[in-house]
């Protein structure tokens, strides 16, 4: 790889890291903690993620547990879980939240599946305009006579080698996910 790649690799790199955490926000109908990473509770004036908070686990297949480690936040966390995206209502016994995972109905599966591969294609847009612009930059540097013709033929496949590698990635990381949506 060289010097002239590598930005943009990294670029790609976040693009991918970034659909890995869409991915793990869909809930599947597995319990699964990445769900709460976007749910913050209120701790004393500050919005705070919840695995800051509390003891965060999977408890079984279908049920998470969140532990507070100071009891007095249970009902703060139990209102920051009414009101955020989740839809799951949480359950408390005054030590421990529980929130159950009710499986998701065949229809369900099938849009969950969708916006997986909607998130894949976004991802895909993302990469490929990352090449664009790798592509333009070597365009300018052979231009300003910083690189010959052959460095920039060659800058250009091996830009669309890393590009396909990451393109294989999000299909792979899409299919995975998309399994284990239609898993029952």
């Amino acid at each position: 790889m060289s010097t002239y790649t590598k930005p943009y690799e990294d670029k790609m790199n976040g693009a991918i890291h970034h659909l890995g955490k869409e991915l793990a926000a869909i809930r599947a109908g597995r319990a699964n903690p990445a769900i709460l990473d976007r749910v913050a509770v209120d701790y004393y004036g500050t919005p705070t993620p919840i695995n800051q908070v509390a003891a965060v686990a999977v408890a079984e297949a279908r049920i998470l547990t969140i532990t507070p480690w100071d009891t007095s936040l249970i009902h703060p966390i139990e209102h920051a879980l009414l009101v955020s995206d989740i839809g799951i209502n949480p359950t408390n016994d005054g030590r421990v939240i529980r929130l159950v995972f009710p499986a998701p109905t065949e229809e369900r599966r099938r849009q969950l599946t969708k916006d997986v591969q909607k998130l894949g294609e976004e991802t895909k847009v993302a990469v490929r305009n990352v090449r664009r612009e790798a592509m333009d930059k070597f365009k300018s540097l052979k231009k300003n006579s910083e690189i010959t013709e052959d460095d920039q033929k060659n800058l250009e496949e091996e830009m669309q080698k890393i590009t396909d590698k990451f393109v294989k990635q999000i299909d792979k990381d899409c299919e995975a996910k998309n399994k284990e949506i239609m898993e029952i």
